[in-house]
């Protein structure tokens, strides 16, 4: 899937708008593009700082804007300043395992026991089929199932072909698919 005509005409005319000084459109572009750049950062296993991934993209895509020649839609460019910066953190934090704390405020809360149970088991299945994945695999399925980018705009954001794309889709519908039923 691609975003609608009117979502490109859209980030077109806000970028416009913010290129003639216009600060609302900035805004506009962060509250369109932010919820799923912020999926796309949890499903690329940022699980801390989300908030913060994501303010880093868009300040460098603001201040790199003149860079972005609107070959591909505005949110394919988004997602591709987050990965290369997930990766970057990646490997500035490679030497230095961090430990994720557990708060109470992350138990469940909403549900009865029962419902405890089946959410936490069938969240437990779908996060080992997701682990059995290839890092490039989870990213393309992610991108294609949670964010409804094309091939094609999967393939820019991912660095690859549209055929690998393609293939590596297939391959962790199939492996999740497996897991699942399993």
């Amino acid at each position: 899937m691609t975003a609608p005509t009117d979502d490109l005409e859209s980030d077109a005319a806000l970028l416009t708008r913010w290129r003639g000084g216009d600060e609302r459109a900035a805004t506009e572009i962060v509250e369109r593009h932010g919820g799923p750049l912020a999926r796309f950062a949890a499903s690329l296993g940022v699980h801390e700082d989300v908030e913060e991934i994501v303010q880093d993209t868009f300040v460098r895509a603001f201040a790199s804007l003149e860079s972005f020649r609107g070959e591909s839609s505005l949110r394919t460019w988004l997602f591709t300043i987050l990965r290369r910066l997930v990766l970057d953190r990646r490997r500035a934090r490679a030497r230095r395992p961090i430990a994720v704390p557990v708060e109470e405020s992350d138990a469940i809360t909403e549900f009865d026991a029962l419902d405890g149970m089946v959410a936490g088991e069938t969240e437990r299945r779908v996060g080992e089929a997701m682990a059995s994945l290839t890092p490039t695999q989870r990213e393309v399925f992610t991108l294609r199932v949670a964010e409804g980018l094309s091939y094609k705009e999967i393939a820019e954001v991912a660095e690859t072909t549209e055929g690998a794309a393609r293939v590596h889709y297939h391959n962790a519908m199939r492996a999740v698919k497996e897991l699942l039923d399993g």
